[in-house]
């Protein structure tokens, strides 16, 4: 588990607890799991919040038969959510919201003063027979 990897994740964090603790170190010296495994639990050991990816990968290639209730390995344990980085917004989208957020500031005006300003005629070209005729 690298620097690169860690910075990377962006799901679900858990707080180290004594039985974590105690099941990553178990598993760090377990001759079933593979050598990356054991030294990603020895690394997970050390650390005060781990990834709970990498914790799971662990408990799932654990034998059943030695491992302990992963409902009692996380009583305790703080779950630590991490909020995604907001999106960049498209130079065409910025314009857009530019665009309607003054189009929206020009209706509200035109409403505040529609009661003292002359209302507008609406001038509709060949509006009747009688206009188009001429």
């Amino acid at each position: 588990m690298s620097e690169d990897e860690d910075s990377k994740n962006n799901g679900l964090i858990i707080g180290n607890t004594d039985s974590i603790r105690s099941f990553l170190k178990s598993a760090s010296a377990d001759p079933h799991l593979s050598p990356d495994l054991q030294q990603t639990a020895s690394t997970l050991a050390s650390q005060t919040e781990l990834p709970y990816k990498h914790f799971r990968a662990l408990w799932f290639a654990s034998r059943s038969e030695t491992r302990p209730k992963l409902s009692r390995l996380l009583y305790g344990s703080q779950f630590i959510f991490s909020s995604p980085k907001p999106r960049e917004k498209s130079e065409e989208l910025k314009q857009r919201l530019k665009k309607l957020a003054d189009m929206a500031e020009r209706n509200a005006y035109e409403e505040l003063v529609k009661d003292i300003t002359p209302r507008k005629t609406a001038n509709e070209p060949f509006s009747s027979y009688k206009d188009q005729l001429g």
